[in-house]
Protein backbone atom coordinates (compact mmCIF):
# COMPACT_ATOMS: atom_id res chain seq x y z
CA UNK A 1 0.00 0.00 0.00
CA UNK A 2 1.09 3.41 -0.67
CA UNK A 3 0.92 6.07 1.83
CA UNK A 4 -0.41 9.70 -0.27
CA UNK A 5 1.46 12.32 -0.82
CA UNK A 6 -0.43 15.42 -0.04
CA UNK A 7 1.17 19.14 0.28
CA UNK A 8 -0.73 20.23 3.20
CA UNK A 9 0.18 19.94 6.68
CA UNK A 10 -3.67 20.24 7.88
CA UNK A 11 -6.81 18.78 7.29
CA UNK A 12 -8.54 22.21 8.10
CA UNK A 13 -11.56 22.07 5.22
CA UNK A 14 -11.88 19.65 1.80
CA UNK A 15 -10.44 22.36 0.37
CA UNK A 16 -7.16 22.07 1.59
CA UNK A 17 -6.52 18.69 -0.85
CA UNK A 18 -6.94 18.44 -4.60
CA UNK A 19 -8.80 15.82 -6.58
CA UNK A 20 -5.61 13.67 -6.95
CA UNK A 21 -5.42 13.75 -3.12
CA UNK A 22 -8.78 13.13 -2.21
CA UNK A 23 -8.58 10.35 -4.86
CA UNK A 24 -5.42 8.89 -3.78
CA UNK A 25 -6.99 8.76 -0.12
CA UNK A 26 -10.00 7.00 -1.50
CA UNK A 27 -7.57 4.55 -2.65
CA UNK A 28 -5.75 3.85 0.41
CA UNK A 29 -8.81 3.93 2.51
CA UNK A 30 -9.99 1.01 0.22
CA UNK A 31 -6.43 -0.84 1.01
CA UNK A 32 -7.09 -0.27 4.77
CA UNK A 33 -10.75 -1.68 4.65
CA UNK A 34 -9.85 -4.57 2.67
CA UNK A 35 -7.05 -5.84 4.78
CA UNK A 36 -9.26 -4.53 8.13
CA UNK A 37 -12.03 -6.98 7.00
CA UNK A 38 -9.12 -9.53 7.08
CA UNK A 39 -7.64 -8.47 10.50
CA UNK A 40 -5.15 -7.87 9.45
CA UNK A 41 -3.24 -3.80 9.56
CA UNK A 42 -0.25 -2.23 8.47
CA UNK A 43 1.51 -0.30 10.88
CA UNK A 44 1.56 2.42 9.56
CA UNK A 45 1.49 5.00 12.84
CA UNK A 46 3.68 2.86 15.16
CA UNK A 47 4.66 4.72 18.19
CA UNK A 48 3.17 7.75 16.83
CA UNK A 49 0.65 9.34 18.80
CA UNK A 50 -2.87 11.34 18.67
CA UNK A 51 -3.76 14.03 21.31
CA UNK A 52 -8.01 13.86 20.71
CA UNK A 53 -8.96 17.60 21.49
CA UNK A 54 -13.23 17.76 22.43
CA UNK A 55 -15.20 20.57 23.12
CA UNK A 56 -18.14 18.65 21.80
CA UNK A 57 -19.59 15.88 22.92
CA UNK A 58 -18.71 12.42 20.47
CA UNK A 59 -19.60 9.21 19.56
CA UNK A 60 -18.62 8.02 15.99
CA UNK A 61 -15.86 11.01 15.90
CA UNK A 62 -14.29 9.85 19.41
CA UNK A 63 -14.15 5.84 18.62
CA UNK A 64 -13.41 5.70 15.01
CA UNK A 65 -10.25 8.62 15.56
CA UNK A 66 -9.31 6.21 18.37
CA UNK A 67 -9.76 3.07 17.14
CA UNK A 68 -7.77 4.00 13.94
CA UNK A 69 -4.95 5.19 15.27
CA UNK A 70 -4.94 2.25 17.05
CA UNK A 71 -5.29 -0.36 14.81
CA UNK A 72 -2.11 1.05 12.63
CA UNK A 73 0.17 0.87 15.42
CA UNK A 74 -0.45 4.46 17.16
CA UNK A 75 -1.43 5.49 20.18
CA UNK A 76 -4.40 8.34 21.17
CA UNK A 77 -5.35 10.79 23.72
CA UNK A 78 -8.06 11.73 24.71
CA UNK A 79 -8.33 15.37 26.38
CA UNK A 80 -11.96 16.77 27.42
CA UNK A 81 -12.10 20.76 26.67
CA UNK A 82 -13.50 21.12 29.95
CA UNK A 83 -10.63 19.46 31.39
CA UNK A 84 -7.31 20.49 30.29
CA UNK A 85 -6.14 24.06 30.07
CA UNK A 86 -7.74 25.77 27.86
CA UNK A 87 -10.95 26.01 29.82
CA UNK A 88 -8.96 27.93 32.18
CA UNK A 89 -7.52 30.33 29.91
CA UNK A 90 -4.64 28.85 28.49
CA UNK A 91 -4.22 30.14 24.44
CA UNK A 92 -4.91 27.76 21.64
CA UNK A 93 -1.46 29.12 20.69
CA UNK A 94 0.15 28.22 23.80
CA UNK A 95 -1.76 24.69 23.98
CA UNK A 96 -0.30 23.98 20.44
CA UNK A 97 3.17 24.60 21.13
CA UNK A 98 2.79 23.04 24.01
CA UNK A 99 1.23 19.57 22.56
CA UNK A 100 3.41 20.00 19.34
CA UNK A 101 6.74 18.75 21.82
CA UNK A 102 4.49 15.65 22.67
CA UNK A 103 2.53 14.45 20.05
CA UNK A 104 2.92 13.51 16.22
CA UNK A 105 -0.60 14.89 15.17
CA UNK A 106 -3.93 16.70 16.98
CA UNK A 107 -7.30 16.15 15.80
CA UNK A 108 -9.69 18.69 17.72
CA UNK A 109 -13.76 18.71 17.92
CA UNK A 110 -14.82 22.54 18.43
CA UNK A 111 -17.21 25.29 18.54
CA UNK A 112 -15.01 27.79 16.23
CA UNK A 113 -13.48 27.72 13.09
CA UNK A 114 -10.94 29.83 14.34
CA UNK A 115 -9.93 27.61 17.30
CA UNK A 116 -9.26 25.04 14.47
CA UNK A 117 -7.15 27.78 12.46
CA UNK A 118 -4.97 28.93 15.07
CA UNK A 119 -4.67 25.58 16.12
CA UNK A 120 -3.09 24.87 13.16
CA UNK A 121 -1.44 28.09 12.77
CA UNK A 122 1.13 27.42 15.99
CA UNK A 123 1.33 23.92 15.98
CA UNK A 124 3.67 22.14 14.32
CA UNK A 125 2.48 18.61 13.74
CA UNK A 126 -0.39 17.94 11.83
CA UNK A 127 -4.04 19.52 12.92
CA UNK A 128 -7.46 17.44 11.62
CA UNK A 129 -10.38 19.13 11.71
CA UNK A 130 -12.61 16.53 13.55
CA UNK A 131 -15.93 19.35 13.22
CA UNK A 132 -16.13 22.72 13.79
CA UNK A 133 -19.11 25.17 13.63
CA UNK A 134 -18.21 25.94 10.00
CA UNK A 135 -16.75 22.50 8.25
CA UNK A 136 -17.16 18.86 8.91
CA UNK A 137 -14.12 17.71 6.29
CA UNK A 138 -13.85 13.94 7.52
CA UNK A 139 -17.87 13.43 7.40
CA UNK A 140 -17.77 14.66 4.02
CA UNK A 141 -14.76 12.47 2.90
CA UNK A 142 -16.41 9.33 4.41
CA UNK A 143 -19.43 10.10 2.55
CA UNK A 144 -18.08 10.72 -0.56
CA UNK A 145 -15.66 7.34 -0.64
CA UNK A 146 -19.31 5.50 0.07
CA UNK A 147 -20.13 6.94 -3.10
CA UNK A 148 -16.73 6.17 -4.51
CA UNK A 149 -17.25 2.37 -3.68
CA UNK A 150 -20.50 2.04 -4.71
CA UNK A 151 -20.01 3.37 -7.96
CA UNK A 152 -16.19 3.05 -8.78
CA UNK A 153 -16.21 6.90 -9.42
CA UNK A 154 -17.71 10.16 -9.86
CA UNK A 155 -19.20 10.54 -13.37
CA UNK A 156 -22.83 11.73 -13.82
CA UNK A 157 -23.49 11.85 -10.21
CA UNK A 158 -25.50 14.11 -8.62
CA UNK A 159 -26.12 14.77 -4.69
CA UNK A 160 -28.99 16.64 -3.13
CA UNK A 161 -28.99 18.14 0.21
CA UNK A 162 -32.01 18.66 2.16
CA UNK A 163 -32.10 20.73 5.35
CA UNK A 164 -30.01 23.48 7.40
CA UNK A 165 -27.05 24.68 5.16
CA UNK A 166 -24.86 24.02 7.77
CA UNK A 167 -21.03 22.92 8.33
CA UNK A 168 -21.98 19.16 6.65
CA UNK A 169 -23.21 21.10 3.65
CA UNK A 170 -20.51 23.39 3.51
CA UNK A 171 -18.01 20.00 3.60
CA UNK A 172 -20.27 18.45 1.15
CA UNK A 173 -20.41 21.46 -1.29
CA UNK A 174 -16.77 21.88 -0.96
CA UNK A 175 -16.13 18.06 -1.84
CA UNK A 176 -18.60 17.84 -4.94
CA UNK A 177 -17.01 20.80 -6.48
CA UNK A 178 -13.54 18.97 -6.24
CA UNK A 179 -14.49 15.63 -7.40
CA UNK A 180 -16.93 16.98 -10.29
CA UNK A 181 -20.27 16.34 -8.78
CA UNK A 182 -23.53 18.25 -9.72
CA UNK A 183 -24.51 19.66 -5.84
CA UNK A 184 -28.12 20.52 -5.74
CA UNK A 185 -28.86 22.20 -2.22
CA UNK A 186 -32.88 22.87 -0.99
CA UNK A 187 -32.82 24.66 2.22
CA UNK A 188 -34.38 27.94 3.49
CA UNK A 189 -32.88 31.38 2.43
CA UNK A 190 -31.69 32.28 6.19
CA UNK A 191 -30.68 28.82 6.55
CA UNK A 192 -28.35 28.37 3.68
CA UNK A 193 -24.84 27.05 3.08
CA UNK A 194 -21.93 30.12 3.71
CA UNK A 195 -21.95 32.28 0.55
CA UNK A 196 -17.89 32.11 0.68
CA UNK A 197 -18.11 28.44 0.51
CA UNK A 198 -20.88 28.59 -2.00
CA UNK A 199 -19.23 31.08 -4.42
CA UNK A 200 -15.83 29.09 -4.03
CA UNK A 201 -17.22 25.75 -4.84
CA UNK A 202 -18.72 27.13 -8.03
CA UNK A 203 -15.55 28.17 -9.36
CA UNK A 204 -13.82 24.97 -8.59
CA UNK A 205 -17.00 23.15 -10.23
CA UNK A 206 -17.47 25.20 -13.19
CA UNK A 207 -13.48 23.90 -14.01
CA UNK A 208 -14.53 20.46 -12.82
CA UNK A 209 -17.64 20.96 -15.11
CA UNK A 210 -19.94 20.20 -12.28
CA UNK A 211 -22.61 23.02 -10.59
CA UNK A 212 -23.82 23.92 -7.16
CA UNK A 213 -27.64 24.60 -7.20
CA UNK A 214 -28.77 26.81 -4.12
CA UNK A 215 -32.84 26.16 -4.25
CA UNK A 216 -35.85 26.82 -1.98
CA UNK A 217 -37.70 23.51 -3.70
CA UNK A 218 -36.56 20.48 -1.91
CA UNK A 219 -38.56 18.46 -5.13
CA UNK A 220 -36.40 19.91 -7.62
CA UNK A 221 -33.46 19.13 -5.67
CA UNK A 222 -33.83 15.10 -5.48
CA UNK A 223 -35.60 14.90 -8.78
CA UNK A 224 -32.48 13.66 -10.23
CA UNK A 225 -30.31 13.27 -7.54
CA UNK A 226 -28.69 9.69 -7.24
CA UNK A 227 -27.83 10.57 -3.34
CA UNK A 228 -30.54 12.52 -1.23
CA UNK A 229 -28.63 13.83 2.06
CA UNK A 230 -29.74 15.75 4.95
CA UNK A 231 -27.91 16.38 8.55
CA UNK A 232 -30.33 17.42 11.89
CA UNK A 233 -31.98 20.65 12.14
CA UNK A 234 -30.27 21.92 15.45
CA UNK A 235 -26.53 21.89 15.73
CA UNK A 236 -24.96 21.25 19.00
CA UNK A 237 -24.87 25.05 20.97
CA UNK A 238 -28.17 25.81 18.74
CA UNK A 239 -30.51 24.68 21.37
CA UNK A 240 -32.21 28.01 22.27
CA UNK A 241 -32.77 28.05 18.17
CA UNK A 242 -34.76 25.15 17.96
CA UNK A 243 -38.03 26.07 17.80
CA UNK A 244 -37.39 28.99 15.24
CA UNK A 245 -35.12 26.48 12.99
CA UNK A 246 -37.87 23.80 13.38
CA UNK A 247 -40.71 25.77 11.65
CA UNK A 248 -38.46 27.06 9.29
CA UNK A 249 -36.96 23.49 7.97
CA UNK A 250 -40.30 21.94 8.16
CA UNK A 251 -41.30 21.25 4.68
CA UNK A 252 -37.44 20.02 4.36
CA UNK A 253 -38.07 16.86 5.47
CA UNK A 254 -36.74 13.70 3.74
CA UNK A 255 -39.91 11.36 3.83
CA UNK A 256 -41.21 8.34 1.88
CA UNK A 257 -43.35 10.95 -0.39
CA UNK A 258 -39.85 13.04 -1.09
CA UNK A 259 -38.66 10.56 -2.55
CA UNK A 260 -40.98 8.94 -4.70
CA UNK A 261 -40.60 12.83 -6.40
CA UNK A 262 -37.03 11.65 -7.52
CA UNK A 263 -35.17 8.46 -9.17
CA UNK A 264 -36.05 4.96 -7.57
CA UNK A 265 -32.64 3.95 -7.47
CA UNK A 266 -31.92 6.63 -5.20
CA UNK A 267 -29.67 6.10 -1.88
CA UNK A 268 -29.85 8.21 0.88
CA UNK A 269 -27.52 9.88 3.37
CA UNK A 270 -26.94 10.97 7.07
CA UNK A 271 -24.07 11.90 8.86
CA UNK A 272 -25.50 10.58 11.60
CA UNK A 273 -26.50 11.14 14.67
CA UNK A 274 -30.22 11.20 13.44
CA UNK A 275 -33.39 12.70 14.73
CA UNK A 276 -35.74 10.25 13.76
CA UNK A 277 -39.60 12.14 12.21
CA UNK A 278 -37.77 15.58 12.61
CA UNK A 279 -35.14 15.64 9.52
CA UNK A 280 -35.87 12.31 8.22
CA UNK A 281 -38.67 9.65 8.43
CA UNK A 282 -37.38 6.69 10.67
CA UNK A 283 -39.06 4.38 8.23
CA UNK A 284 -36.95 5.64 4.83
CA UNK A 285 -33.48 5.79 7.57
CA UNK A 286 -34.22 2.41 8.50
CA UNK A 287 -35.38 1.53 4.28
CA UNK A 288 -33.17 -0.27 1.96
CA UNK A 289 -32.09 2.56 0.24
CA UNK A 290 -30.21 3.66 3.25
CA UNK A 291 -26.17 3.59 3.38
CA UNK A 292 -26.19 6.02 6.77
CA UNK A 293 -24.16 2.91 8.23
CA UNK A 294 -21.58 2.41 5.62
CA UNK A 295 -21.05 6.37 6.04
CA UNK A 296 -20.26 5.82 9.36
CA UNK A 297 -18.18 2.31 8.88
CA UNK A 298 -16.29 4.65 6.51
CA UNK A 299 -15.18 7.22 8.62
CA UNK A 300 -12.84 5.06 10.63
CA UNK A 301 -11.34 3.64 7.34
CA UNK A 302 -11.10 7.20 5.89
CA UNK A 303 -9.54 8.85 8.85
CA UNK A 304 -7.25 6.40 9.33
CA UNK A 305 -5.73 7.34 5.26
CA UNK A 306 -6.15 10.66 6.42
CA UNK A 307 -3.91 10.46 9.50
CA UNK A 308 -1.33 8.22 7.19
CA UNK A 309 -1.19 10.94 4.76
CA UNK A 310 -0.47 13.92 7.31
CA UNK A 311 1.35 11.98 10.14
CA UNK A 312 3.42 8.61 8.99
CA UNK A 313 5.08 10.59 6.18
CA UNK A 314 7.88 12.22 7.52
Amino acid sequence: MRIPKVKTKDLITVSDLDRGEIMDIFNLTANLKKEAARERHPDFLMKKSLAMIFEKSSTRTRVSFETGVTQLGGHALFLDGNDIQIKRGESIVDTAKVLSRYVDGIMIRTFSHDNVVELAKSATVPVINGLSDEHHPCQALADFFTIYEREGGFKGIQMAYIGDGNNVANSLIQCAAILGVNMHVACPKQYEPDQYVVDDARKVAARAGSEVVITRDPEAAVKNANYIYTDVWISMGEEKKAAVKKKALAKYKITKELLSKGRADSKVMHCLPAHREEEIEGDVLDSGRSIVFDEAENRLHVQKAVMCALMARK
